[in-house]
């Protein structure tokens, strides 16, 4: 009985002495403090992880300083950041004292490491993602002089871009500037137009890119309607510490063709002219990002050219009373006169020409304004709201009835939270108003809205699992809203150090454009209806791949195998028919032309392969970016008489890409490929015509005569004059081969450019 009287007042006193301890202890915390900041760069860092003795932590704010209270004695401080390697500091601090500790994290540099955004809205390692992805870099855009970004993103293993329509895994066909099934983005926030859903490839900011990000599959449940196929989001710059000035000049000339006949400008050769600039610079708390860019193209092709020039502008300040606090504004603004080129007069002499009548020409202004603001807090958590005004001005000069104007008002409100049991959730809300003004398709106005939740979890350190869903209502016009629920899910194990398995499945849905919808014109003869009745279309893909990461001396990079399926409903394609008006009792000519329709259900399967490599190879810098996609892609339902196949039109069976570079002193050369099959199916008029009438004089002898597909083959080669400057000499179709995307529209002929860069 003592012995547990004894054991009672002990417990007693020992509960006292700790409490008392403990209060003690936490009157006498200390504190550390300090900035985390990139070792090469010397730019602050925003979000790192700072853990003390594996329990209690913060992050970085937008400025990359951080404070945290500790216990006085021995702290060991643990900093975790993706994409940069793991910084320990142990210190010894006494009681009341503030320690200041500036850390400096070096990057790594290895390819399965870099830093994606996209795939969740959060930063992870692309090694960590549960889909496939690809990376394209700034440094590859400026080396092949893309003058507009579709010319670096069809270098892309898998993706795909035909007159401006992107398309993933063979998952969209040829769609006539109206629909897509790929989501545009500029950091984060969609930039397609309003009534057509067309991206602006000339419109987007190729001076000013941090990088850009492709993800292959539905993503609908984090981006909405539109991002069916996939996602490509460019990601826009900011300054470092350092100001760097950048400026690049080129001319470039396009030589004859192999074939004499299709040389329609005598002697007197097509050129294209530009220059761009960029100027990036801290001042205190402002950050600030000025590009500008001119283009001029006279055009290969007759009555086809183009004109324009761009400027674009990005402000953040991080506020100096408010920890964690930034907001700024980036805009973007471009004046465009150019005319399109639609179909071919006849195969021969006429494969470059075509009518002055059916240019469409066209003079329009693009401007969009992104006000954002972004919040850290010290609880690992984020707020961030980010808004975009979009308006598109097409005057149609010889064609008024063409014009349209069109304005996007776009708002997204994100919170996100970051637990010490590596849970990650983001939760947010997002709307979409839209005003369509023109006499192609009538006045329209949209207005879409949604709500968002993802969460992501790792488990064990190896196992990385993600579920998201979301809601998203659209109403055109005011008529009935329409909603639909999507989700998505995906798991990530690491197998090894770098064998990184996935499996993957996306919902999407899209719903109808209005220029899908409405659109009632004439295009080099050609009829193309409005069909108010269309309706959305809804799907999803799965995928199941590995990532194998390998080393090799000085050489890093990845293999990368998916196989995948993706499967759709209500698919809307413009399809060529005979369009008959119940009104009408006899069907003409005049009712034969192009409608968007709903083919019912499609199936698109197929395998992706990726290889990537970075690094040196017997003292060589050597960068290589090659892949082969396979696909089938068929037609599942009978409600398509159009063709004479049932795989999906505009489709190929086979496509490789690949590029790489070498660089040795003051030298780098570069080659590059582009592959594709033979198109295996299309509208069966431009081959059979109409009651005799040809609607591609020509193509049906010339399809056949090309059935083995081809391949395209560039290359570049530049010389560093000084560390500052650079000259380069590019040869675009370097055999001079003639080859066709889509019917009656023959690629460029072998081209040169020349190319002077200033780096101040």
């Amino acid at each position: 009985m003592n012995f547990n009287k004894y054991k009672i007042l002990t417990s007693i006193i020992v509960y006292t002495l700790y409490t008392l301890s403990n209060n003690y202890t936490y009157a006498q915390n200390a504190k550390v403090n300090g900035c985390v900041k990139d070792g090469r760069s010397g730019e602050p860092l925003a979000g790192v992880n700072i853990i003390i003795d594996e329990v209690k932590g913060t992050i970085s704010d937008s400025t990359g300083n951080y404070t945290i209270s500790v216990d006085p004695g021995e702290v060991v401080l643990t900093y975790n950041y993706i994409g940069y390697k793991r910084e320990v500091r142990s210190v010894n601090i006494k009681s009341s004292e503030t320690m200041v500790i500036d850390v400096s994290m070096e990057p790594e540099v290895e390819l399965l490491n870099e830093i994606v955004v996209s795939a969740g809205k959060y930063e992870q390692k692309l090694s960590d993602i549960t889909v496939s992805m690809e990376v394209i870099k700034p440094a590859r855009v400026e080396n092949i002089n893309a003058t507009s970004l579709e010319m670096a993103i069809n270098q892309v293993p898998g993706v795909d871009i035909s007159d401006q329509q992107p398309s993933i895994r063979g998952g969209s066909g040829y769609s006539y500037g109206a629909g897509s099934r790929v989501l545009i983005l500029v950091d984060d926030m969609p930039i397609s137009s309003a009534d057509a859903g067309d991206p602006k490839w000339n419109f987007l900011p190729v001076e000013n890119i941090s990088q850009i990000e492709i993800i292959k599959g539905a993503s609908s449940a984090l981006y909405g309607s539109s991002a069916m196929n996939g996602v490509i989001n460019v990601r826009t710059a900011f300054p470092k510490d350092k100001p760097e000035t950048k400026f690049n000049i080129y001319n470039g000339i396009y030589m004859n063709p192999e074939r004499k006949e299709l040389i329609w400008w005598g002697r007197t050769q097509p050129m294209f002219a530009g220059a761009g600039l960029s100027h990036m610079q801290k001042a205190g708390n402002l950050d600030m990002v000025i590009g500008a860019n001119i283009h001029s193209d006279g055009g290969y092709r007759e009555n086809s050219y183009e004109e324009r020039a761009r400027f674009n502008m990005n402000v953040r300040y991080r506020d100096k009373k408010i920890k964690g606090l930034s907001y700024g504004v980036n805009t973007n603004l471009m004046y465009v006169d150019l005319a399109n080129f639609f179909l071919w007069l006849d195969a021969d002499s006429g494969a470059y020409r075509q009518s002055a009548d059916a240019a469409s020409i066209t003079e329009g202004i693009r401007v969009n304004i992104d006000p954002y603001v972004t919040f850290y807090n010290n609880e690992d958590s984020k707020h961030s709201l980010r808004t975009r005004y979009f308006q598109v001005d097409n005057n149609i000069k010889n064609n008024e009835d063409q014009s349209s104007n069109s304005m996007l008002y776009f708002a997204e409100y994100k919170y996100q939270k970051k637990y010490s049991n590596n849970l990650v959730w983001t939760i947010g809300m997002a709307s979409t108003y839209s005003e369509v003004k023109a006499n192609l398709f009538g006045d329209h106005d949209c207005l879409n809205g949604a709500i968002f939740l993802q969460a992501d979890k790792s488990l064990f350190e190896r196992l990385k699992l993600s579920l998201g869903v979301r809601w998203e209502a659209n109403t055109m016009d005011e008529e009935k809203a329409e909603s639909t629920p999507v989700f998505r899910s995906g798991i990530n194990y690491k197998l090894t150090e770098y064998t990184f398995l996935r499996a993957s499945y996306g919902e999407g849905y899209r719903f109808p454009t209005v220029a899908e919808k409405y659109t009632q014109t004439n295009v080099s003869g050609l009829n193309i209806f409005p069909n108010p009745e269309l309706n959305s279309e809804t799907g999803w893909s799965a995928e199941a791949g590995i990532k194998q990461g390998y080393r090799i001396d000085r050489w890093n990079g990845y293999i990368d195998i998916a196989g995948f399926i993706n499967e759709y409903e209500d698919m809307m394609e413009f399809t060529f028919d005979l369009y008959q008006p119940d009104t009408v009792p006899y069907p003409t000519i005049d009712h034969l032309g192009f409608k968007s329709i709903n083919t019912g259900t499609s199936r698109i399967t197929g395998i992706d392969v990726v290889v990537t490599g970075k690094g040196s190879i017997f003292g060589i810098e050597t960068v290589l970016l090659a892949g082969y996609t396979y696909t089938y892609p068929v037609y599942l339902s009978d409600t398509i008489d159009t063709t004479n196949s049932e795989i999906l039109k505009y489709r190929y069976y086979h496509s490789a890409k690949a590029d790489i570079q070498f660089g040795y002193k003051r030298f780098t050369t570069g080659f590059s490929l582009n592959y594709k099959s033979f198109m295996i199916n299309i509208d069966r008029i431009f081959e059979e015509g109409v009651a005799g009438i040809e609607i591609l004089p020509g193509f049906r002898d010339y399809r056949a005569e090309h059935n083995k597909g081809y391949v395209v083959f560039d290359y570049r080669i530049s010389y560093s004059i000084t560390k500052r400057s650079e000259v380069a000499v590019l040869v675009r179709n370097i055999f001079n081969k003639e080859y066709m995307g889509r019917p009656g529209d023959i690629g460029p002929p072998r081209n040169l450019t020349l190319k002077y860069s200033l780096k101040l």
